[in-house]
């Protein structure tokens, strides 16, 4: 059962709390890094990629928290299916995130070799990714806006904007009794 969602975007300490919460005893942590590690998963999040609803006891199955993309995007979705479960926003100042979320998607996050092509120990996690690109995405479209392409570097400004709004959506939509807002610089 759901017990913490994580309404963070990625790159605002997601791995960090992850890490926190596993070691608090709510674990195991729904991250990315749960994709990458288990590409058979992808097909959890598909059908979320064309706006169908998703069943949530399946996709979190075994799971007792969540964190990051693809989960994250969906913290209202989950907190309405698990309604006893509190919400964590990470936040971090949005100019301190562009750079670091710039560099995750441009650079680091989606390389351009072709899973054929690689090594064979990350073939099946480069694999994961290119399948799931379809619904990151609509995540990146429906949080940054319509000239979002995954794997492009983002502009700065529609970039930040997006945060603030998530942001803001997130801090008006949550209860205050249901919601912890953290901020990375608190250590």
């Amino acid at each position: 059962m759901m017990r913490v969602i994580g309404a963070g975007l990625p790159r605002t300490g997601t791995a960090s709390m992850k890490a926190a919460l596993e070691r608090l005893g709510f674990g195991p942590c729904y991250h990315m890094f749960e994709i990458l590690t288990h590409p058979d998963h992808v097909d959890r999040w598909l059908p979320a990629a064309s706006g169908a609803a998703l069943d949530w006891d399946r996709v979190m199955a075994g799971y007792r928290s969540c964190q990051d993309w693809p989960a994250g995007f969906f913290w209202k979705e989950l907190a309405d299916a698990y309604p006893q479960a509190k919400v964590i926003l990470t936040v971090r100042d949005p100019h301190r995130w562009y750079a670091s979320f710039r560099w995750l998607i441009s650079r680091a996050g989606f390389p351009r070799m072709e899973p054929a092509q690689a090594p064979e120990g990350i073939r099946a996690a480069l694999e994961a990714m290119r399948r799931l690109t379809p619904l990151l995405d609509r995540l990146g479209r429906e949080t940054f806006g319509p000239d979002w392409r995954m794997g492009e570097e983002p502009a700065k400004a529609p970039a930040v904007e997006g945060f603030r709004r998530h942001v803001a959506r997130v801090r008006a939509t949550v209860p205050a009794d249901r919601l912890l807002v953290f901020d990375v610089r608190e250590g």
